[in-house]
């Protein structure tokens, strides 16, 4: 495996996955793919409800909106169920923040706020990273 050193990006933290109702979820990936479930969580700042399982170092995300104005519910009726954000784990998110700036990364968060596990996460705009709405954090 090659690694650069001068990467602040230390792993993949989540997949989000937004979904119209959780429970019709569960099923597939607590009892089908035997993926540990963490609990659920509601993120009231996002009006979001936020069912997590464990993979690797890594964790899955079921998103569900608790609300008809939550940014989830507006991807849903966008663009339907699917992958709504992928979340790097960084070093330190003011500085890979200040140098994604500096090379003209087109960001949704110029400065990091409180997320989901009380650290502190940032997010790219999906036309800077090839489509995919970006999520950083650091905790």
């Amino acid at each position: 495996m090659v690694e650069n050193s001068d990467s602040k990006f230390k792993k993949i933290d989540h997949i989000g996955i937004a979904v119209k109702d959780i429970e019709s979820h569960m099923e597939f990936y607590k009892d089908i793919l035997k993926m540990p479930f963490l609990g659920f969580k509601t993120v009231e700042s996002q009006k979001v409800k936020i069912a997590m399982f464990k993979i690797g170092e890594s964790i899955i995300e079921l998103l569900e909106p608790v609300s008809s104005d939550s940014p989830i519910s507006k991807f849903l009726e966008k663009r339907g169920e699917g992958i709504h954000h992928l979340c790097y784990d960084v070093e330190d998110i003011e500085e890979t923040l200040k140098h994604l700036k500096d090379n003209s990364v087109k960001l949704i968060n110029e400065e990091p706020v409180i997320g989901a596990k009380g650290g502190k996460i940032a997010f790219l705009h999906p036309k800077s990273s090839g489509g995919v709405l970006t999520e950083l954090s650091e905790e």
